[in-house]
């Protein structure tokens, strides 16, 4: 770590203004990183140093060096410091959409990890699940010069010979059951749901309903799965599975169907979103919750506890898949870590308002 003084020792006594008149006669455009460390008073490593983001500076030195970049309209070459380093510390992040909250959310969690490992993020969504598309995506990420890519996206279209990957870039994929062709970091879907369909059995349900997510969604898939497991595990009847697209609109036209099944006593719903359109059908149709219909949910988004009732829901750690994702990255990069394998994220119960026992402890469809 290196202290200076507030003004730049120069035995000529005119360090300062001579570097400021030598870069600015003749219209010289830019100034060199040995012209700042001058106008600084410290040596070109500390300049390299606060260019990069790098700690060990104390933040006196960090804001002279801050302070002559802008005086002398320094700036760093981007390109030549990838060069050097051999990386450009940035990761590319395909995804298909940012319209549902767990690609937001996972989204936002790598970009926070990536920016507290010193690297940018350069996202690029894919307009239509096609091969051409995902080829394009990659191609075009090798371009725009990254070191890494996470593929928040259905991860069979990367299974296909005509999909290449760009070389010398790893990739990492998010939310799929890619088994060991690649790096997978995922939500516990199975044990997530599993839990969702025990809490509404142990209150005396007889059965479960599940609104679930669109056919094609790995989690959706992984999510009515272990529905279906928990209740033939317990011995229970399998009810109909209905299906929403995520969206509360398509919850609510699903719920107004279960609304009108009497027998329904307990419904697990794939994602918050959809219980919130459930929870408004079955008001509009006399059914409340939890007294004649428990709801639980899936995500715990930031509203799911001003929901009316507060719902009861499976936490998932946005956070924590982002941390790992962008690790992952880096281990591969650095060929530390092995090569393939999922690496899945726990979920945990968030009791509310919004399950109880059955009606009369009468449970409905035996």
């Amino acid at each position: 770590m290196e202290t200076v003084g507030r003004t730049p020792t120069n035995p000529s006594g005119d360090g300062p203004k001579r570097v400021r008149g030598r870069l600015r006669r003749g219209g010289r455009a830019s100034a060199s990183m040995a012209d700042v460390a001058r106008l600084a008073g410290v040596s070109s490593q500390t300049v390299s140093r606060v260019s990069n983001g790098y700690a060990g500076v104390n933040e006196e030195t960090r804001r002279q060096v801050l302070a002559a970049m802008k005086e002398l309209g320094y700036r760093p070459n981007s390109a030549a410091r990838a060069l050097k380093r051999g990386e450009f510390r940035t990761i590319g992040v395909i995804t298909f959409t940012l319209s549902t909250t767990g690609n937001v959310r996972t989204l936002e969690a790598i970009a926070t990890s990536a920016a507290a490992e010193g690297y940018a993020v350069t996202l690029l969504p894919v307009a239509m699940p096609t091969q051409d598309e995902v080829r394009g995506a990659f191609s075009r990420l090798e371009e725009l010069a990254v070191d890494a890519v996470i593929v928040i996206m259905e991860v069979h279209l990367l299974d296909a010979a005509t999909v290449t990957l760009p070389p010398h870039v790893q990739v990492v994929v998010v939310d799929s059951d890619a088994g060991d062709r690649y790096t997978v970091v995922d939500t516990d879907q199975h044990s997530g749901s599993r839990i969702a369909v025990r809490h509404l059995l142990d209150l005396g349900h007889r059965t479960v309903w599940h609104l679930g997510g669109p056919e094609g969604s790995f989690a959706a898939q992984r999510r009515s799965d272990a529905w279906r497991f928990a209740l033939e595990e317990a011995g229970r009847t399998v009810p109909p599975l209905v299906r929403g697209d995520w969206s509360a609109e398509s919850g609510y036209r699903v719920g107004l169907e279960l609304a009108a099944q009497q027998e329904c006593t307990a419904v697990f719903a794939a994602n918050d979103q959809m219980a919130l359109g459930l929870l408004r059908a079955l008001h509009e149709r006399g059914r409340r919750v939890p007294e004649d219909v428990s709801v639980i949910g899936f995500d715990d988004i930031p509203e799911a506890s001003s929901f009316l009732p507060p719902l009861t829901t499976l936490h998932q750690d946005f956070a924590e898949v982002g941390r790992l994702c962008v690790q992952a990255v880096l281990r591969k990069m650095r060929q530390v870590g092995p090569e393939r394998g999922t690496t899945l994220v726990p979920t945990r119960l968030v009791e509310r308002a919004s399950t109880a026992g059955p009606p009369d402890g009468g449970g409905g469809g035996g």
